[in-house]
């Protein structure tokens, strides 16, 4: 039997006069209210996820898989993030460190009305196929080769107006070598080396005990003249094990205030003052190098793009907090360079 509700009966039914009307009207009314709100949400969680896009990048040595997150707009911009050194994926979090930087500023980026695209590196993550020749096998030009086919993949795509490449820590000396060949509209280096990186990793030692830098220096010395070293010492093992050797002598000939120099299109070059990896005067050097530059220093920022104090034992306690907002002007920063 067909049944209807007056008016009357929604306005009583609004006022929480309800003992009037049987149980199984009532009933009926919350439950259509919870499926209202049950289909609101799965419908809002499919919109949501429909703007996040697996990307496949085919190479010849496995694929490469990043996210796109595009925004409900045509015609916009695409930033595509490069992660910085070692095990870092996608987000920006390396091994059990969390802390979604990159994943941050994608999001960041996306409430701005830009696209991005952020990927897991050759060996990491989702990409740990293209690394079938193992860690002896790769060179910095591997990374650089990525970002130009990465180029190659979506300069084409009509959903874009320009394509910007942003470079996160050793990512930024990749993607500014690679913005020499692809040529973007813009690029964005992030907390990244003003100086090569042997000279960086002297730096970063010299803040250690002295006996792990008089261990480090013969076999940097080495590395520099393009020497392998067999016998590494336990105590610094992780950072110059043999396998890796083949990987800082391919990243020890370049100098970062070189390449930036080569750099043809607006550069914006984003230091915090809190970084405990990378210094303000890195940045300094790099603005100093390309004359179509922009430098923006951010008070209290540190390297993973958080706010922090300059003490490195509480530094490095944001490093493992995915909770932790971006250091606030960040994306403001950002945004305003590509938009400009």
């Amino acid at each position: 039997m067909e049944r209807s509700y007056s008016k009357n009966f929604l306005k009583n039914l609004k006022k929480n006069k309800i003992n009037k009307y049987p149980r199984t009207l009532l009933f009926n009314f919350r439950l259509m209210k919870q499926l209202l709100v049950l289909f609101y949400f799965l419908f809002t969680g499919v919109f949501v996820l429909a703007q996040e896009e697996i990307v496949v990048l085919e190479t010849p040595t496995g694929n490469i898989e990043g996210t796109l997150l595009l925004p409900p707009k045509e015609n916009i911009p695409l930033v595509l993030i490069i992660a910085g050194s070692g095990p870092t994926d996608r987000d920006g979090n390396s091994g059990s460190l969390k802390n979604n930087s990159l994943k941050m500023l994608a999001q960041g980026l996306y409430d701005n009305n830009i696209a991005s695209l952020r990927f897991d590196k050759r060996g990491i993550g989702a990409s740990a196929a293209a690394f079938k020749g193992g860690e002896e096998d790769l060179r910095f030009e591997d990374y650089i080769r990525d970002v130009q086919q990465w180029h190659s993949l979506l300069k084409d795509d009509s959903r874009f107006s320009s394509f910007i490449i942003l470079g996160h820590s050793e990512g930024s000396l990749i993607g500014m070598i690679a913005s020499q060949t692809v040529i973007p509209d813009k690029f964005i280096s992030l907390a990244g080396p003003g100086f090569s990186m042997q000279a960086t990793i002297r730096r970063q030692l010299a803040d250690q005990p002295a006996y792990i830098l008089s261990m480090s220096l013969p076999i940097i010395e080495q590395l520099e003249k393009g020497k392998t070293v067999d016998s590494v010492p336990p105590l610094i093992n992780a950072l110059f094990r043999p396998s890796i050797q083949p990987y800082l002598i391919s990243c020890f000939k370049y100098d970062p205030v070189i390449e930036i120099s080569k750099v043809q299109n607006p550069v914006l070059i984003v230091q915090g003052t809190t970084d405990i990896q990378i210094q303000v005067e890195d940045a300094k050097k790099l603005a100093a190098a390309n004359s179509n530059s922009e430098l923006v220093i951010i008070e209290g920022m540190n390297h993973i793009l958080k706010e922090a104090e300059a003490h490195r034992f509480l530094n490095l306690r944001t490093y493992g907090d995915p909770n932790l907002e971006l250091k606030q002007g960040l994306i403001e920063s950002i945004t305003m360079f590509i938009v400009d």
